[in-house]
């Protein structure tokens, strides 16, 4: 037996020993269901993540960026418990029997947080039997959920750890439909189904779209949409859809009697109107982001963020006023019509406007190097005379996208309580030269480059050509 396939089975075992024990609940269980306790499960397919074990670690002379914006040089970062347990200067207490590394000459951040991947509903290798991601069958597909489609042992996830510190993504279907269907969030661990990835507690999303996608996907069939006004009309009448099924489910809440038949779509379009799952949605015009937000007043609901928005810089004064993030690429643009106005300053304007901005990566390659991508970013800003830190830079990373997935509370920064989400980089992260060299996820070290045992691949990897066996 190889020792990589060796490493595999200790793999599956640890995982059943970190889920043998009761789950966890889901944010939806906690609240009691409609209907005066006779209505349906709002999260059926609950988290049953677990925290891998770990120790107690005190990283030391590093200089730290805390996620929100602060830095702070000669650092220490203590983990413990799975929290972040303290964070400060040379001369912050160390507990005794804490594993002490020496980060001196290298920086410390939070773990990274993608907050568009189609990483297994699109994963390697990319063959049509394990393309998921779009449900394009009909303009609205409110009733699918990418999770159902995620493939834990896509290669990608553990590609995305050891090279990127993704430590927890937003996988979205893909931008097909008007309506695409639920996100879901995951923490970037090993695990043998979907819900073992599931970041607990996370509201869901629903991935919206505008532009070019439907129009040209439907209008190709010769049905509606096939133009942006068949859009907006489509769009419209699924909403006036969804705000009728939740009065009956009002009337029924208050009035009790027979509940009203279910619609899969219509309850998640109900829990955007209730505030309980966030849209994200796919836009590239500064126009039709505008529309958007118009139409996301006249029902009532938020438009949480859009993604790819090229044209955001456009309309930054807007996005503020709405309090609606922007997830951006650094100079992804030209590949289309709605993306020709993409300017890699579209970063730096709308941080300098005050928009919650962040970077994305829409792709199973970008999503390994998005701190460069964050580089790319702040010096296309600096060239315009736009002054941003380094560590404010790294917002675009972490709290920022955190936010954007509702989870700030609880990842995105390297504040005390906090899960023990963390990236030792051997450089500066803002190099291309520098890689992770230490990732842990909530305190568990699930990489390290200088280990071979701490350099977990999927099963689809193992023992590839040429590469030979660990020792």
């Amino acid at each position: 037996m190889s020792s990589k396939l060796g490493i595999a089975i200790a793999l599956v075992m640890a995982l059943s020993a970190c889920t043998s024990g009761a789950a966890p609940k889901s944010a939806s269980s906690d609240s009691p269901p409609p209907g005066k306790g006779k209505g349906f499960n709002r999260d059926p397919y609950p988290s049953t993540y677990h925290a891998y074990p770990g120790v107690p670690t005190a990283i030391v002379h590093a200089t730290v960026y805390d996620g929100e914006g602060g830095r702070i040089e000669d650092g220490t970062v203590l983990i413990a418990d799975g929290k972040v347990a303290g964070i400060g200067g040379p001369d912050l207490a160390i507990p005794a029997g804490a594993a002490v590394i020496d980060g001196k000459g290298k920086w410390v951040t939070p773990g990274v947080i993608d907050v568009h991947s189609h990483l297994g509903d699109y994963p390697s290798p990319q063959v049509k039997a394990l393309s998921d991601g779009n449900e394009a069958t009909a303009p609205v597909t409110a009733d699918v959920w990418a999770e159902h489609s995620v493939w834990p042992q896509d290669p990608g996830f553990s590609r995305a750890l050891v090279n990127g510190g993704v430590t927890t993504l937003q996988i979205l279907p893909g931008s097909a439909n008007l309506f695409g269907g639920r996100s879901v969030t995951l923490k970037n661990v090993y695990a043998r189904t979907m819900q073992g990835m599931k970041f607990p507690g996370a509201p869901y999303g629903l991935k919206m779209a505008c532009g070019e996608n439907p129009k040209r996907v439907y209008g190709g069939k010769n049905r509606e949409p096939s133009t942006r006004m068949g859009n907006i009309a489509v769009d419209r009448q699924t909403w006036m859809k969804a705000a009728d099924y939740r009065r009956k489910w009002a009337k029924y809440e208050e009035k009790g009697g027979e509940p009203p038949a279910r619609d899969v779509a219509m309850e998640t379009l109900m829990g955007v109107l209730d505030g309980d799952i966030l849209v994200h949605n796919h836009c590239y015009r500064a126009d039709e982001m505008a529309i958007v937000l118009d139409m996301a007043k006249e029902f009532g609901y938020h438009v949480t963020a859009f993604h790819h928005a090229v044209e955001a810089y456009k309309i930054a004064d807007l996005l503020k006023a709405n309090g609606t993030c922007a997830a951006v690429w650094a100079d992804w643009y030209g590949f289309k019509m709605e993306s020709y106005d993409g300017i890699p300053e579209n970063l730096g304007i709308l941080e300098k406007s005050g928009v919650c901005v962040m970077i994305h990566s829409d792709d199973q390659n970008g999503i390994q190097r998005l701190n460069q991508e964050v580089a790319k970013g702040l010096a296309a800003a600096r060239r315009a005379g736009i002054g941003i830190s380094d560590e404010q830079a790294w917002t675009w990373l972490a709290i920022n996208p955190a936010r954007a997935l509702g989870i700030a509370d609880r990842t995105g920064s390297l504040k005390p309580g906090k899960m023990g989400d963390v990236v030792l980089w051997n450089g500066n992260p803002f190099s291309v030269y520098t890689r992770p060299e230490k990732v842990w996820i909530d305190g568990a070290m699930l990489y390290d480059m200088n280990n071979p045992r701490l350099r977990p691949v999927s099963d689809f990897e193992l023992g590839q050509p040429g590469e030979g066996d660990v020792k």
